[in-house]
């Protein structure tokens, strides 16, 4: 590794930790360390919630030239004394008075992971779905298997996607490639930051033909 890449590295790692500390949800309450290799930060330690594990992600791929973020952070399991019979009723409960997930979906725990299944019209409502989750005390993972229910590909998809990218603020299009293969999706290209690369998987997810989004996007700072 070249002393210029070094450098690069050292640069991020103290911007993602400032950006850590700059983070509400994780003030005072967490050890995480942070290490840079080539763009590719390692979240390291442990915090008390799922909910601080995950803020902890989306804080590390907001800095500028990260390429991607690798998730070691445990959640301790000795702050709370909540059986999976418990965490499992308050999984459903919040389920249920929500309005962002619709009804369909199912809930089993098993040692503190979430498992979640059925079926939902949108990507959003299973993003949704999974969100809710990350904030219930006790949960210690969550492990998303909510499927999208099948619908017909669309002849303009690509189309369609490719001019909402471009009207998005936040991507620049230029670099970006959409290959449509039935209701898959495929993005390809280049990107300034991590924040355009899930943007536009986003984006593509909105579309009503859309059944899985193959993000292959790569974020460079060249």
């Amino acid at each position: 590794m070249s002393i210029a890449t070094r450098t690069v590295d050292r640069e991020i790692e103290q911007a993602v930790a400032d950006e850590l500390a700059w983070t509400p949800e994780l003030v005072g309450a967490v050890t995480i360390q942070v290490t840079v290799d080539d763009g590719i930060v390692h979240l390291h330690g442990t915090v008390d919630r799922l909910l601080q594990r995950v803020a902890a992600q989306r804080a590390a791929s907001r800095v500028r030239g990260v390429r991607a973020v690798e998730d070691d952070i445990e959640v301790s399991t000795s702050v709370w004394d909540h059986s999976d019979e418990d965490v499992a009723a308050a999984v459903e409960h919040a389920l249920t008075w929500s309005s962002e997930v619709p009804a369909g979906v199912h809930v089993a725990v098993k040692k503190g992971v979430v498992i979640l299944t059925g079926e939902v019209q949108w990507n959003h409502e299973r993003r949704a779905a999974e969100r809710l989750v990350e904030r219930i005390e006790g949960v210690n993972d969550v492990d998303n298997r909510i499927a999208l229910i099948r619908r017909p590909s669309g002849a303009d998809t690509r189309e369609r996607i490719q001019h909402a990218l471009v009207r998005n603020a936040v991507v620049d299009a230029s670099h970006i490639e959409v290959e449509v293969d039935g209701t898959k999706i495929i993005l390809r290209g280049t990107v300034r930051t991590w924040l355009e690369k899930s943007q536009a998987a986003r984006t593509a997810w909105a579309s009503p033909h859309v059944t899985e989004v193959d993000n292959r996007i790569i974020v460079t700072t060249d």
